[in-house]
């Protein structure tokens, strides 16, 4: 399986309009050799380089086994694409772009698609993005993963 994105490529820099300094939007993603068996989708967006350990900056789940891709901006219209999405580390449901301290230097964002054997997570209301993860990972196929890059 292969995620990949048409605005960043693997290791290259996110484009700011998908970071607090731009429009937070979610980055047009999409992806391909889906395992079969395949029922859902988990997508998981974290970065290992915050100053506290790992930050949660998105995680949606629920996503249909027939979907191949999530537009630009597909964080901000979940419920009308189907999708549900947790609450992240800035103690906010949705996605929170990249926005790593001032001169803390270059920050590695993991986005990271997990194919599931289950339709739906059975997860109670608000989860966080560890709580899905980790219910996630109880279901795993396959997993894909898709690093970017940004610094401020």
């Amino acid at each position: 399986m292969q995620l990949s994105s048409s605005s960043f490529a693997n290791g290259m820099t996110i484009p700011r309009r998908f970071t607090c300094d731009g429009e937070d939007r979610s980055p047009p993603l999409s992806w391909t050799g889906a395992q079969a068996g395949t029922r859902s989708f988990v997508l998981l967006c974290d970065d290992p380089d915050a100053p506290a350990g790992i930050w949660h900056h998105w995680a949606a789940y629920d996503i249909a086994a027939d979907c191949v891709e999530l537009a630009e901006g597909a964080a901000q219209h979940a419920g009308k694409q189907g999708f549900r999405q947790a609450t992240n580390d800035f103690r906010r449901p949705g996605y929170g772009g990249p926005c790593p301290p001032h001169r803390h230097g270059r920050h590695r964002y993991h986005f990271r698609l997990l194919a599931l054997s289950i339709d739906h997570l059975p997860l109670g209301d608000n989860p966080s993005c560890q709580a899905v993860e980790r219910e996630a990972r109880k279901h795993l196929l396959a997993e894909a993963v898709l690093v970017g890059v940004y610094e401020r």
